[in-house]
Order: structure tokens, then sequence, then C-alpha cells
């Protein structure tokens, strides 16, 4: 077939997506009026989620779910966008993990605000300077973050929804290996690369700094140092990289938390975490006769860590994820049973999985 009628077909089709995409966006306009006037949030994960397990179910292809997620996430960005301004808190500056967490979350249309530490996000949410805030909370190499899950404890805000990146770290510099002294990164990007820093640069010394973008910046200045970074951040400060994919594991992948003063509603269909914050008394099989709430109503716990409380020395926390939405009946008399049998309970959020 000749190129003119196919490109002439293309066109056609292109109307008509113009056309349909533009009524889908005043729909979703019109929902964001009601939603503004009963006072109801704008962004719902679970509806989010919901929407496109549907299309996933529905596509025929050539398209693969992960290319129709990613068009439609720019699709909701946008109606997002018209519906209400939104901004978006992240652990910055531009072109961190995070930040890039953030953007495959809620799309190129949204308002991003970057603040210098994990803290801030969550400061900057609770004080309405932002809608939401994105964290990390956790690496598949690493483990914990730890600061964000210090913030749950005193911080009142909601754990919404999740993200899974996964993190590919490069080495950034001027200069070539073997005239490299310094390398700077995050404490975690250095820890997700320490095999190939043995083996590679044995020889320089290795200093943390508050991100990955921060050391991309210092590799700039100083022709002797390196930073661990995304291929991202050595774009935007133009410094080339010198060697890709040095993390010590391929599947090193990040889980980023979004936060907000609300949970995630419940929506039939979607599967979803609930994650909690207890402090055990100090007795035999304590934790045991806790988690066990969960264990007799057959509810999988995908994460237990434990965390100083910060209010007494010896004294520990338990961050908690289990399957299921704190709505649904069975979690809900798991939490009641939880608060009778630990002397602290906090409900964190309930959010897709």
């Amino acid at each position: 077939m000749e190129l003119d009628p196919l490109r002439k077909r293309i066109d056609e089709i292109d109307e008509q997506i113009l056309s349909l995409l533009n009524e889908r966006v005043k729909c979703a306009a019109e929902i964001g009026r009601i939603k503004r006037e009963n006072g109801a949030p704008i962004y719902v994960a679970s509806r989010e989620e919901a929407v496109l397990k549907k299309l996933a179910k529905q596509n025929q292809g050539p398209l693969d779910d992960q290319a129709l997620r990613a068009i439609y996430r720019e699709v909701m960005s946008a109606a997002i966008a018209l519906e209400k301004p939104m901004t978006i808190a992240y652990l910055g500056p531009e072109a961190t993990f995070t930040h890039q967490a953030a953007i495959n979350k809620f799309g190129a249309s949204i308002e991003y605000l970057a603040t210098p530490a994990i803290p801030d996000v969550f400061h900057t949410v609770a004080k309405g300077e932002a809608d939401y805030g994105v964290i990390p909370i956790e690496n598949s190499t690493e483990g914990a973050v730890s600061h964000s899950m210090d913030m749950f404890i005193e911080s009142d805000l909601k754990i919404c929804a999740q993200i899974y990146l996964t993190i590919k770290q490069n080495l950034i510099s001027q200069s070539p290996l073997e005239e490299i002294k310094r390398v700077y990164s995050k404490d975690q990007a250095i820890a997700q690369s320490r095999d190939w820093l043995h083996a590679h640069l044995s020889w320089a010394s290795l200093h943390n700094c508050d991100s990955t973008t921060h050391a991309v910046k210092l590799a700039k200045e100083d022709p002797s140092c390196a930073a661990i970074a995304s291929d991202v951040a050595a774009d935007m400060y133009d410094v080339p990289v010198v060697a890709e994919n040095i993390q010590d594991r391929s599947d090193n992948t990040t889980r980023f938390l979004v936060i907000g003063k609300q949970s995630s509603g419940y929506t039939p269909g979607v599967e979803f975490k609930s994650s909690f914050l207890v402090s055990i008394n100090d007795a035999v099989g304590a934790l045991e006769n806790a988690l066990s709430v969960f264990s007799k109503r057959h509810r999988n716990l995908s994460k237990i860590e434990s965390r100083p409380s910060g209010k007494a020395a010896w004294e520990y926390c338990f961050f908690i994820d289990s399957h299921g939405h704190i709505e649904e009946e069975e979690m809900a008399e798991a939490f009641n049973e939880l608060k009778d049998n630990c002397s602290f309970v906090k409900w964190l959020g309930s959010y897709p999985a």
C-alpha cells in the first residue's frame, strides 16, 4: 500500500482522537466541579487504578499495557490540571529519582514543588502548600528509608498511593575513571553501587550529599569528582556518563509513597494495601499475638520493619503493610483487634497495591 492513503487515514483517526479527548476532559472537568462543591478530593488513586485496570482488560493490542498506562497517565494528568490546579511536593531538587517517580505517577501537566529534605515534604503537604507529596520508603537492594518511616510517627498525613521505579545508577563525571578522586551521591545511591565502586574505583573516597542531583552539580564544578545519579540528571547539567548501570542488582527498584491529608477510598475490583504503625507491650509473645490478627484472617503481610519510637530508649515501633483495605470488614476487625493487643496503633492509609 502507498504511504499517502495511510497518512490520510492517520490524519482522520487523529481528528477523532482529538475530539474524543476533549470530550473526555470536559466530562472530567465537570466531575471536578461537583467534587469541589462537595469538598471531595480531586485525585482518587483507587478510581484511577480501576480505570487503568479496565482499559488493560479491554486492550487487544498491539499497544502493550505499559504503553497504554503511560498514554492515559498524561490524559488523566491534563484532566486533573483542568479540574483543579494541583501541586505535588517531592524530595528535590529536580531530576532526582523521587522527581521522576512523581512525574511517572501524576504526569507532565501537574505543578511540582522540590523540597530539600523528606520532613519538608510532610510539612509542605500538612500546611496546604502542596496537595500531595512523594517520598521514598524502601529500596529492593538497601531496604527501608528510615527518615520517611520516622516521619509517620508524628505526622497525621495518610498514604494514598504507591509508586515503583526501576533505579539505574550511573557514574557521572567530566573525567575518565583513573582521574576520579572523590565520588558523591545520596547515601542510598552509594550503598546500591557498593560492589561496583569497590571493583572499579577502590582508590576514590565516598561522600554523602543531600541528593543525587546535588552530586551531579558537584561533579560539574570539579573534574576530579564523580556523581552517582540518573541519566536524566546528567543530561540536565550536561555532565557525561562515564559508566552506565553501576547498581549492584539489575532489579534495583525503589518504592515511593504518595502522601496526602486523606487516604484512598475503597473501590471494588482493586487490590489494596493498608499500612499500620504499632508499638507492642514488653511481654513474651507480644509481637506474635499482634500479627496473628492478620494471619487468622488470611491477610498476607508484605512488610514489617522496626524503628526506634523516639519516645523512650529501646522502645520500638513496627511499620506493617498488609493486603486489604481498612473499609473491608475483615481488615476493620483486624485493626480493632490490633488496638486491643498493642500499646499504640496508628493506621497510615489504604491504597492500591
